[in-house]
């Protein structure tokens, strides 16, 4: 199972891509993914809707269970993937990259919060 180093990771198992220009990409991570099972059904919060650290924000439906979506930072959505709303699918194949969620402008006054993983952290954690 790949856990890219160049991500953060939240304890409910959603990574963080680097922040460019003050937006980072969100996604849930491959462990998460496997952990579903066939995801068939995917509620991103809405464009332009404000998302907090550790908040529910969403929700992925699978064949086995329906999990809350949880936003690792603070800010304003800018962007949904709706290649994820009309292929759940993405999710399982390709959760780092084509399978990514949504995007989030972060508020500055909020930051990074402190609790993100290293990919090394969330190897540990999940094999805990």
């Amino acid at each position: 199972m790949s856990t890219p180093e160049q991500l953060r990771y939240s304890k409910e198992h959603e990574w963080l891509s680097a922040v460019e220009d003050g937006v980072a990409t969100v996604g849930i991570t491959e462990f998460a993914a496997d952990a579903l099972g066939d995801v068939v059904f995917v509620q991103l919060p809405e464009t332009g809707s404000t998302v907090s650290a550790g908040e529910t924000c969403g929700e992925l439906e699978s064949t086995k269970s329906v999990s809350d979506l949880y936003s690792p930072v603070t800010g304003e959505v800018t962007e949904v993937n709706q290649n994820v709303v009309d292929d759940p699918a993405l999710v399982n194949s390709a959760p780092y990259d084509a399978g990514w969620l949504f995007r989030v402008r972060l508020d500055p006054a909020a930051g990074e919060p402190a609790d993100l993983l290293s990919a090394a952290e969330y190897t540990d954690f999940t094999s805990e």
